[in-house]
């Protein structure tokens, strides 16, 4: 079978993209790992298929590297930027995904997406654990730099309390209003220059922290992205919104 796709980055973060607005493409897991295969395919941190949905603009069904199913960040700002290219939408409506239903804007080539209300975030032995549609630990460190993330991520992901599901780790240097991070990604099972949901949960980390922000800029290896997000009353947040750029990259067939 030959497949038509195209190829999109957010910060770094790549993906494959493909239009399934017919809904009769069904990927089974070897080929999503194929797909993602850097060596002996087209190289992704996920695939994203834009498929049709009964009350929403499109439904962004994403899958992991290794074949496995959750909510992302960059992918969604990606989708967001892939539907607009296809004309399914224009500058803001809403889309759905495994975890709900979000709203999106697009101002001045910036993708922003609505992401889903946090509770109030607890920080122990200078760590948390946040929940963003996929769920992040945050741990801080002088410098993130350092850090052997493929072999530190990896002991804390596999580690017992968080085996079974999974965590994503991210490794974070606060600053005032900002942030630098380097994250392990579960089910890419590596360090990847961008995460959307654990820029989110970084943000909100450093947000819980200094009680008058309300816009943190992130800083990850694949570049810059904004969260904006108001405070609850319980001490959780809500209308919080990840905002960056997301752009095409190629476009091509593979055979599956």
């Amino acid at each position: 079978m030959q497949l038509s796709f195209f190829k999109y980055q957010g910060t770094g973060n790549d993906f494959v993209m493909i239009d399934n607005r017919d809904g009769e493409m069904r990927l089974a897991v070897e080929q999503v790992i194929r797909l993602c295969d850097r060596k002996f395919g087209i190289g992704a941190d996920g695939v994203v298929l834009l498929e049709p949905h009964p009350t929403e603009d499109f439904h962004m069904n994403f899958y992991n590297p290794d074949g496995s199913q959750s909510f992302c960040g960059n992918g969604s700002r990606c989708a967001v930027a892939f539907a607009r290219s296809l004309g399914m939408v224009g500058n803001h409506g809403m889309f759905a995904a495994i975890d709900g239903h979000h709203a999106f804007i697009v101002n001045d080539g910036e993708i922003a997406i609505q992401m889903r209300d946090v509770d109030a975030v607890k920080w122990e032995h200078e760590q948390c654990v946040i929940h963003t549609g996929s769920p992040h630990l945050i741990r801080k460190t002088e410098d993130p730099d350092i850090i052997d993330v493929a072999l530190e991520g990896a002991s804390i992901r596999y580690s017992d309390p968080f085996s079974a599901e999974g965590i994503n780790v991210n490794f974070v240097r606060l600053g005032e209003g900002e942030l630098w991070m380097r994250t392990y990604e579960r089910g890419v099972e590596a360090e990847t220059l961008s995460c959307g949901t654990g820029v989110t949960a970084a943000a909100l980390s450093l947000a819980a922290l200094q009680p008058t922000v309300g816009e943190v800029i992130v800083h990850t290896r694949g570049g810059e992205l904004k969260v904006k997000l108001e405070r609850s009353s319980d001490g959780g947040f809500h209308d919080i919104w990840l905002c960056g750029p997301a752009q095409s990259v190629f476009q091509g067939v593979i055979d599956l």
